[in-house]
């Protein structure tokens, strides 16, 4: 399944020589390695543009609470709480679970400490990864472990863009993550917008996730939450903003002339009962909407293929079973994801020259029987489980069904060991 400019679906080989494509279609290619990938698809890897790598082990401790409410009590407190072995064990166990669902890739948001320590999980595992310390310099009710002084937030920005931006032959970039504006101030925000120009690299924030977020940022600037980001510099094609649950029409077309590229989360949006963002509109107006599942504090779970399902299927409750049809919300899920972080020409498709980022899916499983269309199959039957092997650059990362570049027994009682004692140190019971 190449996701080509025509959704071409060939059946054959895939050939792979030094990391890349280097033939599709036809039998009987020789190689040093052969994957037997019969009853089941070859997609290419899952781009996932909005994760909190560092929140994984938060899964199941911040539930039923609105975003506010869930940052203030929950989620901020235990990021303060992180240690560089804690966040460690949340990384490991986040891409663990990632690659294991057929994600390759993911434009990534951490906090405000200790995130060198994601970039070197990132680089042992074989992921794929866009990631970014999280920025926070204002806020009410903010821990003073995250509270951080502009200039000290800008100068670790730097020095971790500098340390880590294009390594691993590229696999490994850094982007600027301002949290959203309710935790930066205009200074932080018009600094990162040009350095962003700058230096070529992302700019990855929230934007309207929530109402209560959309009127402090009314009351505040006076200005709606995108109108204000645009005032500082901060849209354009290298721009991610997650969620955008909430705008009017003026921003719809600011979005859309500035080419911003809007992230979309249904679980969480829905976890969070935050709204439902108006996905089928944006794509009518010509806005690049990708796709993410968010952090496991607000999902519980980091599987596209859920995220998929319920984006298509939400977008049918509000505008009718016509719209975003299983081959759009697939495109959704990989090349579109792929543009959003400026490397659509290296992955986010299967076609000859692209870096080899691919899935082989099983589908000849009870819940995917009949497969009387394959990409329907795909993305309205298929589970995490039925992931079978990953490549990344050409590397297995998962083989038959297990990691190869991570211990997953390790990581699971490593995890749970550090997130008890996180909770300790956080006080929350």
């Amino acid at each position: 399944m190449t996701i080509d400019e025509a959704d071409s679906i060939v059946q054959g080989d895939l050939l792979i020589i030094d990391g890349r494509i280097a033939a599709i279609g036809g039998t009987g290619h020789t190689a040093e390695e052969i994957i037997d990938a019969s009853d089941a698809v070859v997609i290419p890897g899952f781009v996932q543009t909005h994760i909190h790598l560092c929140q994984t082990i938060f899964r199941g401790a911040a539930d039923d609470l609105s975003l506010i409410d869930w940052l203030k009590r929950r989620v901020w407190p235990m990021e303060a709480a992180h240690s560089s072995s804690s966040i460690t064990a949340s990384a490991r166990l986040g891409i663990a679970e990632l690659i294991k669902g057929g994600t390759t890739c993911a434009l990534t948001m951490e906090t405000v400490n200790h995130t060198a320590d994601v970039f070197r999980v990132v680089e042992a595992s074989g992921f794929r990864a866009t990631v970014g310390k999280c920025m926070m310099d204002k806020g009410d009710e903010v821990p003073d472990a995250l509270h951080e002084q502009s200039d000290h937030s800008i100068d670790e920005s730097i020095q971790l863009l500098e340390s880590w931006h294009g390594k691993a032959n590229g696999r490994i970039n850094y982007c600027f993550a301002p949290r959203f504006a309710v935790s930066c101030t205009k200074e932080l925000l018009q600094t990162v917008g040009q350095l962003a120009l700058e230096r070529n690299v992302m700019v990855h924030t929230h934007a309207s996730e929530n109402l209560t977020e959309c009127e402090l940022v009314k009351g505040e600037t006076g200005l709606s939450n995108v109108a204000y980001l645009h005032s500082l510099g901060l849209t354009g094609k290298h721009v991610a903003l997650a969620h955008c649950v909430h705008l009017d029409d003026s921003e719809m077309n600011t979005l859309a002339e500035t080419m911003t590229n809007v992230v979309h989360c249904p679980s969480s949006n829905m976890k969070l009962g935050s709204g439902i963002a108006r996905v089928a509109e944006m794509l009518e107006r010509g806005i690049s909407v990708s796709l993410g599942a968010d952090g496991a504090a607000c999902n519980n779970r980091l599987d596209m293929f859920t995220e998929m399902r319920s984006a298509a299927l939400l977008q049918k409750v509000i505008n009718g079973p016509n719209v975003l049809n299983a081959r759009r919300v697939l495109r959704m899920a990989t090349i579109d994801g792929a543009t959003a972080i400026g490397k659509a020409q290296e992955i986010g498709s299967l076609e000859i020259g692209k870096r080899a980022d691919l899935a082989v899916v099983a589908l000849d499983r009870l819940h995917s029987t009949p497969k009387s269309d394959v990409v329907s199959s795909l993305v309205y039957s298929a589970q995490p489980g039925d992931v079978q092997t990953v490549l990344i650059d050409g590397e297995l990362v998962l083989s038959e069904g297990r990691l190869v570049t991570i211990d997953e027994n390790e990581t699971i009682a490593v995890a749970n060991q550090e997130f008890k004692l996180l909770v300790e140190r956080a006080g929350i019971v």
